[in-house]
């Protein structure tokens, strides 16, 4: 089945740097360099997958400017998810700036790797989250299981806004552990402008040994719980490459949707992603 206008809604774009891409530590040492768009469009061609969203993996504006200048180089990257400095006093101001750059859509921030488990509802941080919406920009959770009532909380706070879980909220697959997190995910999902990525599964798994079969109790509770129209594909690529290939990753996905019809399956691999990030507004 060709699909239409399939997007890869996550995939990140660096050039390594050890200082700024500390998070890879020395278990990562395969993906310890340079990832640009050449690598990824050859990709994308074999998978039949037309656009791409790239998202920071560093938390500067740097990453904002790097990513915007592969984007003006490469026309099928089609968004940016970015990062911004929520807390900030003049974020009104930020975001007024990134407004005038149509190829960024959202924002994110590493909430996972923040020691306090509560970053995401200290005061100074909501203030950040009440102003995406007035720019029409997304929001990118990137979390933990145990974040999910915080981000619960987060969205339920601000209605109008529209949330997208990354790679599920990374639950412990390699371990099968399901139960708090299949509670939680469903809670979060009755906020309907709450949206889930299908992606960053394969590191969640045992990287040397996961069969596709691992993923499939994790990919039926998200899809019972959001419906087909709030998830998106995404990659994860290349920090996907530490325990699976692009193709691999994409077939996971392939096979598991393919049981939907080929309208459910062009929302899921492209639709979604296109509606939800104005991927059609540049």
């Amino acid at each position: 089945m060709n699909l239409k206008n399939q997007i890869d809604s996550h995939q990140h774009f660096w050039k390594y740097k050890p200082k700024v891409h500390s998070w890879m530590n020395a278990d990562m040492k395969i993906i310890q360099r340079d990832f640009l768009p050449q690598d990824l469009k050859p990709l994308l061609d074999i998978a039949g997958i037309h656009g791409c969203v790239a998202v920071q993996a560093s938390q500067t504006e740097a990453e904002n400017d790097f990513l915007l200048s592969l984007s003006h180089q490469n026309d099928f990257i089609e968004g940016i998810v970015g990062w911004v400095d929520l807390q900030s006093k003049d974020i009104s101001g930020r975001l007024e700036f990134y407004a005038g750059h149509p190829k960024i859509k959202g924002f994110r921030h590493i909430i996972q790797d923040e020691p306090d488990i509560d970053f995401m509802l200290r005061s100074s941080f909501l203030k950040g989250i009440s102003k995406l919406y007035e720019f029409g920009f997304t929001y990118d959770i990137l979390i933990y299981p145990k974040h999910l009532p915080n981000a619960y909380t987060l969205a339920k706070s601000f209605p109008n806004q529209l949330f997208v879980i990354d790679h599920l909220a990374k639950p412990n697959i390699k371990e099968q552990e399901i139960a708090n997190w299949s509670r939680d995910l469903k809670k979060i999902a009755s906020l309907e402008n709450v949206h889930c990525k299908i992606s960053g599964m394969v590191t969640e798994a045992d990287w040397s040994n996961w069969k596709p079969e691992n993923f499939a109790p994790y990919i039926e509770t998200a899809l019972e719980a959001f419906g087909v129209e709030r998830l998106m594909y995404g990659s994860d690529w290349p920090v996907c490459t530490l325990s699976s290939s692009y193709q691999n990753t994409f077939g996971i996905a392939k096979g598991f949707f393919s049981k939907l019809s080929e309208n459910e399956q062009e929302q899921f691999f492209g639709g979604n992603a296109t509606s939800f990030y104005q991927l059609n507004k540049v």
